[in-house]
C-alpha cells in the first residue's frame, strides 16, 4: 500500500529551443533535480525539473520543464520513503509531457530515460543520519 496520495499536478515552466536543421543528429544530455517541501497537515509539493540538452551545443537544442505535484502522505512515514514515492508519481507525467512536447513540434519523440531514484548516492543515509 502506497505511503503516498497524489492529488494535482501542473507544469509551472516549460522551455523549448529547436535551432537545428531537419535531420540534425543530437546527442543528448539530461540532468534532473527533484525537491519536496512539507507541511504540518500532511501534505507536500514535489517539484521536478527535468533539463534536456543537445551535449554539443546547448544553444541549438534545449527542453526544460518544471512539474508540480500535490500530496497526502501517512503521518509517520519517514521523509526519505515520502521523497522515493513522490518521485515515483510525478515522473511519468513528466516523461509523457516532453514526449508529447516533441512531437507536437514535428519531431521524433525524446522519450526521458528512467533511473531508479533509490540507487543515487543521496539517498545512502549512513548512522549519523
Amino acid at each position: 500500500m502506497s505511503n503516498v496520495s497524489f492529488k494535482s499536478f501542473r507544469a509551472t515552466e516549460i522551455e523549448f529551443v529547436n535551432k537545428h536543421d531537419n535531420g540534425t543528429r543530437i546527442e543528448f544530455e539530461n540532468k534532473y533535480t527533484y525537491n519536496v517541501k512539507y507541511n504540518q497537515n500532511n501534505l507536500c509539493m514535489g517539484e521536478f525539473t527535468v533539463e534536456i540538452f543537445d551535449k554539443n551545443n546547448k544553444d541549438k537544442f534545449r527542453i526544460k520543464a518544471v512539474m508540480c505535484g500535490i500530496f497526502s502522505y501517512k503521518p509517520d512515514v519517514k521523509k526519505e520513503v515520502l521523497h522515493v514515492e513522490t518521485f515515483n508519481e510525478i515522473f511519468p507525467y513528466a516523461r509523457t509531457m516532453i514526449s508529447s512536447l516533441t512531437v507536437n513540434a514535428g519531431l521524433p519523440p525524446v522519450i526521458i530515460p528512467t533511473f531508479d531514484i533509490e540507487s543515487q548516492s543521496i539517498y545512502k543515509f549512513g548512522k549519523n543520519c
